[in-house]
């Protein structure tokens, strides 16, 4: 059902375009001074009345992200690759799409030292995802996409991977505005890399929840009690 590409095409344009959009309150109101430095995203979504905006993009994302995850692990495994590889990213996945959360909620100007750990989980732990991703793609089943995916993918992640470096570099050494670049420049590669599922997520014909164990069935007694009953 290509319905389902549409989910993570939705994450990579929310995000990108409710970032910029923080970004642009901030430099309205004069929260934040591009002219004296380039500022973090974090800096942008600290203040009011745009740090209520931030929350629930970062929220809205963290969900939307969560999904996309719990979906791409079970296609993987209906694929017949199911695997501790798969079953770890997964884990990645959660983690990182909850620090984008906790990044959100917990604002660099009111709790800084929680702000920095969600930061961490979702850049850390979501490239990690990301990279587990990439080697996934590689051997899963060939499909029509993976001549361009897999390679896409991999530069996307290499370019994440020297944007966390450098981000943390300038920072370290007193250029905030670059290092602040970088981590723009990396937000909008992860997005990219979300976006990117929806190559995978086209070619799923069917998903759905299953609540109740086959072989089984209801009946009524005299007093009117519902019970279940196995079918033999």
């Amino acid at each position: 059902m290509w319905l389902w590409a549409l989910l993570p095409v939705i994450l990579a344009v929310f995000g990108t375009i409710g970032l910029w959009v923080v970004y642009a309150i901030a430099v309205s109101n004069n929260t934040v001074n591009i002219t004296a430095v380039f500022p973090y995203i974090s800096t942008c979504g600290s203040y009011n009345p745009q740090s209520c905006l931030f929350s629930q993009i970062c929220n809205i994302c963290c969900v939307l992200a969560l999904w996309i995850v719990t979906i791409r692990f079970q296609q993987i495994r209906d694929l017949s690759c199911a695997s501790h590889l798969n079953t770890a990213s997964l884990v990645l996945g959660f983690i990182s799409s909850i620090g984008i959360s906790i990044l959100g909620n917990f604002q660099q100007s009111v709790l800084k030292e929680v702000h920095l750990l969600g930061a961490l989980l979702a850049f850390f732990l979501g490239l990690a995802y990301f990279w587990v991703q990439t080697w996934l793609s590689y051997y899963s089943p060939p499909s029509h996409d993976r001549w361009w995916v897999v390679p896409v993918r991999a530069i996307l992640c290499s370019l994440c991977t020297c944007f966390v470096i450098c981000m943390f570099a300038l920072h370290s050494v007193g250029f905030p505005s670059e290092a602040a670049m970088c981590e723009w420049a990396l937000v909008m590669c992860f997005f990219a890399l979300f976006g990117i599922f929806a190559a995978e997520f086209r070619h799923i014909d069917f998903h759905k929840l299953t609540v109740q164990k086959k072989g089984m069935n209801t009946v009524s007694d005299a007093n009117g009690v519902w019970t279940l009953q196995e079918i033999h």
